[in-house]
Formats: C-alpha cells, sequence, structure tokens
C-alpha cells in the first residue's frame, strides 16, 4: 500500500492538522487503524474533514492560480503563480486522499459491513476524493491500495480505469442508500446529518461531473437529471466559527496565516465580471457587481474579508449550480439547443434570487434575465462574432461554470476538458508568466509517493496532457 497509508495517524490529528476543527471531532481521540480501539462510526467525520482539505484547500488554490482566478502575490504563492512546483505540494493532499479518506473508509467497511447507510456515505465520499485525484494527477494508485501486504508498491491505474471504478462506486453507494428502509439520523455526519436524500442526489452528481470530465456527454445529461435538485441539497462545507477553536473557512484561515501571499486582483476571473473592464461579461441582461464583490480576497488581512473568503462563509464541494451547469451543457450538446438554454435560464432565475451567495451592497442588482435564442443567433449579445448560435451558447454556459466554479477544481477541469476538441469554447485566461509557452496540465504525485513506490516514478510533469484528455 501507498507509504503514507503506513502511517500511524489518530483522527484527531487528521482533522486538527488538515481543518483545526476541534469542534466537529471532539472526543474521538482514537487510532483509526485499529478498527478495535475506535467504533468504525467516529471514523466518518475523519473522512469528511480530509475530503474538505482535498477539495478547498492548497492544491486547489493552486489550480485557481493556474486558472486566472487567484494571482500569486509573495514568495512561495508567487513562485507558485509561475508554475514553479514540485511533488512535495502535492504530500498533504496526498496524504488527506489515502489515509483521511481511503484508508478510514476501508476501517468503517470493515467495522461496519451491514450498516448500507453509512457505507453508501463513505463510498460517496471516497468516489469524491478519489474522483479528484484521477481529475488533477492522472493516472494515480487504487486497484491495490487495498492490500499493502501483497502491493508494497501499488501500480497507477489509467486514469479511465478510475473514473470507471468511481461510477461503480457510486452506482454501489446509491444502491446501499436506496436498500435503507427506515434511515436514522446519524450525528457523525456534518453534511446532512444522514439524510438519504441529499446524498443520493449528490452521488448522482459526482457521477454527471465524472461523465462530464470524460466527455460522455449524454451519461452526463442523464445522470444529472437524478442530481442536486435544490440549493438545500447541496454539499458544502460550511464553519461553525466557534470562538476559539479554529472552525473556519480555509481561505479565510491561509490569510490569517500567509497574509498577502493571494489575492484576486489583476486576475481574469476580475476582467470578466468587474463591469468597467474591456473583457466584462456584464451586458444588458447581466449585471456581475454583486457576484465580483462576494468573489474578491484582499488576502492581507483574514478579519477584512467579508465575502468568500469570510471566517464563516460557505465553501461548495458539489452544489446545486454545478448540477444545472451539467444538464445546461450536455443538454446543448445532446439534446437541443431549446433544452440547453432552459437549464441554463435556471441557473440565471437562481442566481436572480440571491439565494446563490451573500448580497454585500444592497444597492447592487441582481440583474439574471433569461436569455432568448435571438441573443445567440448571428449579432446577439451573445454572439458579436457570428458564430453557429450553438457553439455561442456553449461558450456561454462554459463561461458561467467558470464564473460559477470559482473556488473549486471546475475551472481547472473545464480548461484541460476543452483544450483539445472545443477550443472555441474555452475560456481565454493567460499563461502567467511570458517564457512558458503553454498552460498546466497536471499535478505533480506526491514526494512521500515518488520515494516509495517504484511504480510512481518518474512523474510525467505538469505539462504532460492526462489520458482523458489526449
Amino acid at each position: 500500500m501507498l507509504s503514507v497509508m503506513k502511517k500511524i495517524l489518530n483522527l484527531s490529528c487528521i482533522a486538527l492538522c488538515l481543518l483545526s476543527c476541534q469542534e466537529l471531532v471532539e472526543d474521538i481521540n482514537t487510532n483509526p487503524n485499529n478498527p478495535q480501539n475506535v467504533r468504525s462510526e467516529l471514523l466518518l467525520k475523519g473522512m469528511m474533514l480530509a475530503d474538505i482539505s482535498v477539495q478547498v484547500s492548497h492544491i486547489q488554490r493552486i489550480s485557481g492560480m493556474w486558472s486566472g482566478q487567484y494571482r500569486g502575490e509573495d514568495q512561495l504563492y508567487q513562485s507558485l503563480f509561475e508554475y514553479n512546483i514540485t511533488a512535495a505540494e502535492s504530500d498533504d493532499t496526498w496524504e488527506a486522499i489515502y489515509v483521511g479518506v481511503v484508508k478510514q473508509g476501508s476501517l468503517i467497511l470493515e467495522g461496519i459491513p451491514t450498516d448500507r447507510q453509512f457505507l453508501g456515505i463513505t463510498k460517496i465520499i471516497e468516489a469524491h476524493a478519489v474522483g479528484t485525484a484521477a481529475a488533477i494527477y492522472g493516472d494515480i494508485p487504487y486497484s491495490q491500495t487495498a492490500d499493502d501486504e501483497n502491493f508494497p508498491d501499488p501500480v497507477l491505474d489509467g486514469q479511465s480505469d478510475v473514473y470507471a471504478a468511481m461510477q461503480d462506486l457510486l452506482d454501489e453507494a446509491i444502491a446501499d442508500l436506496e436498500s435503507v428502509s427506515s434511515p436514522r439520523t446519524i450525528a457523525e455526519d456534518i453534511f446532512f446529518s444522514g439524510d438519504i436524500d441529499p446524498w443520493i442526489e449528490v452521488a448522482n452528481t459526482l457521477k454527471a461531473r465524472y461523465y462530464l470530465q470524460t466527455k460522455d456527454y449524454d451519461n452526463a445529461y442523464n445522470t444529472a437529471q437524478n442530481g442536486i435538485s435544490s440549493p438545500t441539497n447541496s454539499l458544502k462545507f460550511i464553519p461553525l466559527a466557534v470562538a476559539g477553536n479554529g472552525d473556519s473557512n480555509l481561505l479565510n484561515v491561509f490569510i490569517a496565516e500567509r497574509g498577502g501571499f493571494m489575492s484576486t486582483d489583476n486576475t481574469y476571473l476580475e476582467f470578466l465580471l468587474d463591469v468597467d473592464t474591456s473583457a466584462s461579461r456584464n451586458n444588458a441582461k447581466t449585471h456581475e457587481d454583486a457576484r465580483w464583490k462576494y468573489f474578491q480576497i484582499g488576502g492581507s488581512s483574514a478579519s477584512r474579508e467579508q465575502g468568500v473568503a469570510a471566517q464563516t462563509a460557505p465553501m461548495p464541494l458539489v452544489i446545486y449550480e454545478e448540477n444545472l451547469l451539467i444538464l445546461a451543457e450536455s443538454a446543448t450538446r445532446e439534446v437541443s439547443f431549446d433544452e440547453g438554454l432552459s437549464h441554463l435560464n435556471d441557473l440565471r432565475n437562481f442566481l436572480a434570487s440571491g439565494q446563490a451567495f451573500d448580497q454585500l451592497d444592497e444597492a447592487d442588482s441582481l440583474l439574471y434575465e433569461p436569455y432568448i435564442l435571438a441573443d445567440f443567433q448571428s449579432g446577439g449579445m451573445e454572439n458579436a462574432d457570428d458564430i453557429d448560435p450553438t457553439r455561442a451558447l456553449l461558450r456561454e454556459i462554459t463561461e458561467e461554470r467558470y464564473v460559477t466554479g470559482y473556488g473549486q477544481f471546475i475551472p481547472f477541469n473545464d480548461a484541460r476538458r476543452l483544450r483539445k476538441d472545443d477550443a472555441d469554447l474555452i475560456v481565454a485566461f493567460p499563461i502567467n508568466v511570458p517564457s512558458v509557452s503553454q498552460h498546466p496540465e497536471r499535478f505533480i504525485i506526491a514526494q512521500d509517493e515518488l520515494n516509495a513506490n517504484s511504480n510512481a516514478r518518474p512523474d510525467p510533469g505538469i505539462f504532460s496532457v492526462t489520458e482523458v484528455n489526449r
């Protein structure tokens, strides 16, 4: 098994090191590698905290800098912004994936093999973390990681094989949850307290996400129809921000520890959302002032952050808006222009409702009027360059995914997915330094893994295109 999975970590240490969420993990200072010494149910919180760290922590911030959404301003983050990255930057994320999620998940499966409510939730969290790993790293260890005695140096499974395994795992999870006739409240579930319906919807949105990432748009559309159906069923990390316990938004924690390292100033995201720039996406039907104010990160003082990096600001993981946009893109590709436009307008109606983000200034209008066919026809407000109306609609959906996916891996993943066959749709954020001729395509496997696993060497580097994007 992986070198990091050989480490003995107690659950409170995982939670404190990854998120410092003492309130969420109180009274469970127990070794998770010994199921005899801990109730398996208690490991679920540690799994969830580790997954949060995978999705919205250090590596995600780097992906944002490489996608025109953040700017590295100083020291390490300026260097990372300029693509100067080593394998060591992945060590914590790799440990969160393989120890915090996969290892603890296996112990839950071993400890309570007949509790299908717990098993279903556990499998969804694992599919979330491992699917993200496949997306951002490419080929990764997975099939042999459960047996470190026979496979001390696990092979790297092909990226497509890992995606297929995640689809199977999510199918198992859905079947597990649908078989539960009398679901109970689960205190260890920090997202939905054991409620089965939102978990099933999250699983379907994850399936649709992975179909989209592998360009299986027909299955993405079919699966997303059973995905997250309301904002209340979105998977988000909502910090408690109880005084003194460190349970805060991870961007806020980062700014508190590394003030001045990163901001949104002079980013491509700013150019898109700011009404006063030449690249602005604002038009007669769209006002982005309120969303831009919410998205802005000053980066120098954690206490001054009021929007997405405020101490109690929720952090998106798998959300209603993403599901609507999967439906919009896949329907446009596989069903019809009208069907795709209808789903895009569902998203715009939600934005206009004021539920999607906090409005920091009441003077800002929330203008997201529905688009119509004429807006995408030649000469329309979304087709000034006279392209095919369907391509114009897809381009707008892609741009909306770029904005809505802020703070997640969506912009980084979409750019790599579209670069080969859909370059006309891609959001044209610039390369960060003139001495580099291409955008990064993946992250480097963790240094701990490269040191311990002969099958992981050599790493192909950040400019090597992953299997599904070739």
